[in-house]
């Protein structure tokens, strides 16, 4: 069980009276990560910010369930991709799918191979190209398995926070961290030999 210090004792019992210069303070200190994971969660920067204004709306409304067993912020990141995973449903429902939120992406079945309006594989993987690349194929996992690698290889979270944060045990959080990092390994190794045989052609001609 994590122990709350003396310091954030006295935040917690400050935002659960209410005090507005609190939760002001736990806004500006958890906006930017909460956005940046509900963002890579559900897609869309517009639903993204809608998700990430209610997730601070249920932490100020729910604050007084807080007990302390975790990290406040392993507490909100709960919060958070309960928040994202419900507005996925929604969008799902509106015809939606996640996958469409990146610009219509698409994975060929059990292929590994992207299609859509990403960097060609004859351009020079530089880290804003790669980064476009690891972000689409990041939306084509399973919803599972994109939490938890976002959680740990975007975010850093350790295991244990994100067995918490999911609800899930540790071996199930490294057993959908596996398979998606090696989904993503697939993706990344199709695209860069489609970058390799390019480059062979132009050399050979």
């Amino acid at each position: 069980m994590t122990r709350l210090t003396d310091e954030e004792a006295r935040f917690i019992a400050a935002l659960r009276k209410g005090d507005e210069r609190a939760f002001n303070v736990l806004v500006t200190r958890f906006q930017d990560r909460v956005y940046s994971l509900v963002l890579r969660l559900v897609g869309r920067p517009e639903e993204a910010r809608d998700v990430a204004q209610e997730v601070f709306v249920t932490v100020f409304e729910k604050i007084h369930l807080f007990r302390g067993e975790s990290q406040l912020s392993t507490w909100i990141y709960r919060i958070a991709t309960n928040h994202a995973k419900n507005r996925l449903k929604y969008m799902s429902r509106r015809k939606e799918a996640q996958k469409d939120s990146y610009d219509d992406l698409t994975v060929e079945p059990h292929s590994g191979r992207l299609s859509a309006d990403l960097p060609r594989p004859d351009q020079a993987l530089d880290g804003r190209n790669l980064s476009r690349f690891l972000e689409r194929a990041l939306a084509t996992l399973e919803e599972d398995q994109r939490t938890v690698v976002v959680l740990r290889d975007v975010d850093g979270q350790s295991y244990e926070a994100i067995a918490e944060i999911t609800q899930q045990s540790l071996g199930t959080v490294k057993s959908r961290l596996h398979r998606g990092r090696l989904k993503l390994k697939e993706m990344l190794d199709a695209w860069m030999e489609g970058r390799d045989v390019l480059r062979d052609n132009r050399d050979d001609g």
